[in-house]
């Protein structure tokens, strides 16, 4: 779900280009869930091989990093660990969405109503741990570092551009923010489109950078500030957020209370909806663990990469081998431009 205070947000639209040299922490699991949802044929169905397993994750994991790689990106791919306690019922709302868009899937089927199958059909996407297993054997066969996070993997990536370790978080997502992320790239794609939710057709999208720095200061908030606002309209940890408080009144009775937060739950009334304190969830965000860590970028290992793709899961060799072809002459000829303009 996310939290919702995106549209209290501004951002800047950029061009793929302006990355170029950037080390990009990606919310793995963000984008892995894309994937899922929306790799999918007319009906809904989800790429399969030979053999009945799921294989749009990969494909699409596949297609798009290395089309990002050969506009020169440096891609580290960070992976959800334990969950907090306090996400367990964000997850088990999560699966009952699930189950319902699974009956209504049936439903859709048995009217043959294409349309609403690849609805409903996207809804029920899940993300298992030999799909999470195979996209880590992917990232890695490309040349690309894999982090595995303790815990939340937006608190890592935060964590990691925070350090200087990346200089960029990509997740569609706000909440790298709340986890002090300083800029977060949304709508990281060559193809620039996105489905429409719910839909088959699509919209144009531009890349954009959402700098906290800069929200901060037009908001007029500090950072705690911010993770209050959340806390109010809602997250993870705390479902649907106070009822009748949107992000507008979340941010009027932000700047009301100033720092006194005891004050602002207080007059929100935190306690007629949750029944932990405020300052439990508030501390996920300040204090969630994460990890030091080093990224290095390798050379992609072909065979490596057509084992686990076309040996495993039927994908076109011939595709997949000129793919990487493709990805290793542009690092030539990009290496030989370096050292034209040096000489």
């Amino acid at each position: 779900m996310g939290t919702q205070i995106t549209p209290l947000l501004t951002s800047k639209k950029i061009g793929i280009s302006e990355l170029a040299n950037k080390k990009l922490a990606v919310d793995a699991f963000n984008t892995l869930y894309q994937f899922l949802s929306t790799i999918r044929s007319r009906d809904g169905t989800q790429l399969m091989d030979s053999h009945g397993n799921t294989t749009s994750h990969l494909a699409g994991l596949f297609s798009r990093t290395t089309r990002l790689m050969q506009e020169g990106l440096k891609l580290a791919f960070v992976f959800d660990g334990e969950p907090p306690k306090l996400k367990q019922k964000e997850r088990e709302r999560r699966r009952g969405l699930k189950e319902e868009a699974k009956v209504k899937l049936k439903e859709a089927e048995a009217a043959e109503d294409i349309e609403a199958m690849r609805k409903y059909a996207a809804r029920t996407a899940v993300l298992t741990p030999a799909m999470v297993a195979e996209a880590k054997e992917l990232v890695a066969s490309l040349g690309l570092p894999v982090v595995q996070a303790p815990s939340e993997g937006e608190a890592q990536a935060a964590f990691m551009a925070r350090k200087g370790i990346a200089d960029y978080i990509v997740s569609q997502d706000a909440d790298s923010l709340l986890f002090n992320a300083p800029a977060v790239v949304k709508n990281l794609a060559i193809t620039q489109r996105r489905k429409k939710p719910g839909q088959i057709s699509y919209d144009l999208v531009e890349p954009e950078i959402i700098s906290l720095e800069e929200n901060l200061k037009a908001l007029g908030i500090s950072h705690d500030q911010l993770i209050c606002l959340a806390l109010l309209v809602g997250t993870d940890y705390n479902i649907g957020g106070v009822k009748g408080i949107g992000p507008k009144k979340a941010l009027l009775l932000v700047k009301k209370h100033s720092s006194n937060f005891d004050s602002l739950f207080k007059e929100a009334e935190w306690h007629n909806y949750f029944d932990f304190e405020w300052k439990e969830a508030f501390d996920l965000f300040k204090n969630m663990p994460v990890e030091e860590c080093k990224l290095q970028w390798n050379e992609p290992d072909e065979e490596r990469a057509v084992s686990l793709l076309c040996a495993k899961h039927d994908f076109n060799e011939e595709r997949v081998r000129a793919t990487l072809a493709k990805l290793h002459r542009v690092k030539e000829n990009k290496a030989q431009k370096g050292l034209g303009d040096f000489l």
